[in-house]
């Protein structure tokens, strides 16, 4: 059977008005499509595409994470720490990393063992993330000259092109496959469509919730490591503007390609699809608060599409 033209809106229709936003910004918002500008773009989208990647994944299981924004920051903050005490870089950045996914496989036991709503459990653990690093930095933000090899990794390119995108490109990829082709992601995809079904079929569903969640945490740390590689800096709010634009870019990745359901490369065009408006929007001199107002409008449009999967995921037991 052939695909209706209303199959190809609900697939496509977000991609394309992605792609008539380029070819609008690029005749009419000045230097939109040089090339050091489309460079930078990619770089910008790299943080928040790791991020909402993350998010993705607990939302592929059904479940929210409010708290990745936080914990990107905390885990940015213990490593700034180790490393103005001298710890070498490399081991600063995996105990980052570990951070991470602690924060993000506690959620997923307090959602699966202690039957706590993911979307309280998150935000508990955001508030605690968010605290301990006021408490360890005091307010104040742990700057230094670190390591060239360390700042390398956000600020570095290969030939033209920044390492920072080819990390997320990286990133990008793996978690594509890693969703679609592996056993387990197919697992996932499961647990989130229909969670008794999937554990009547001999699926783990508890495990499921608990990787989902963790690979949101596994995200929050890598962004933390690049956030402060690319900053020379680690401060207590440094990740906090990403949560609701990981949101963003996550329900707006499911209005397209598979609607109402989260998807990895869908996450990956909502994200730059954002970073590409916010970019878009200062070429053309338009007010600080615009970005704001559209953020909330693409949220809400989005929430629209998806209701019934972000219901179950905020309020499932």
């Amino acid at each position: 059977m052939g695909v209706s033209t209303r199959q190809i809106i609900e697939r496509y229709g977000t991609f394309f008005a992605g792609v008539l936003l380029f070819i609008y910004l690029t005749i009419f918002a000045d230097n939109f499509a040089s090339v050091p500008n489309l460079l930078n773009i990619l770089k910008q989208v790299s943080f928040l595409a790791i991020l909402s990647i993350g998010f993705t994944f607990a939302l592929i299981t059904s479940e929210l994470d409010l708290s990745f924004a936080h914990v990107c920051s905390f885990s940015g903050v213990i490593i700034g720490m180790l490393i103005s005490d001298g710890v070498s870089w490399q081991l600063a950045a995996l105990v980052g990393i570990a951070i991470g996914t602690v924060a993000g496989l506690i959620n997923g036991l307090l959602v699966t063992y202690l039957k706590v709503p993911s979307l309280i459990a998150t935000l508990g653990t955001s508030s605690v993330a968010n605290g301990l690093a006021f408490m360890i930095t005091g307010g104040v933000a742990f700057v230094g000259r670190w390591d060239p090899n360390f700042l390398f990794l956000a600020r570095g390119k290969v030939g033209v092109v920044p390492l920072l995108v080819i990390l997320m490109l990286i990133v990008v990829v793996l978690a594509l496959v890693f969703s679609t082709q592996s056993k387990t992601g197919v697992h996932l995809q499961a647990t989130g469509e229909n969670e008794e079904a999937a554990r009547r079929s001999g699926i783990n569903t508890k495990r499921c919730k608990i990787l989902g969640l963790t690979l949101s945490g596994v995200a929050a740390g890598v962004t933390g490591v690049l956030l402060v590689s690319n900053l020379s800096s680690a401060a207590p709010q440094m990740g906090g503007d990403f949560l609701l634009l990981g949101i963003a870019a996550a329900l707006l990745g499911m209005t397209m390609f598979t609607p109402a359901k989260p998807n990895i490369f869908g996450s990956f065009v909502g994200a730059l699809i954002i970073v590409m408006l916010s970019n878009g929007l200062v070429l053309l001199g338009a007010q600080y608060y615009v970005q704001d107002i559209l953020l909330g409008i693409i949220i809400i449009a989005s929430v629209a599409v998806s209701a019934s999967v972000l219901k179950q995921a905020a309020f499932s037991l």
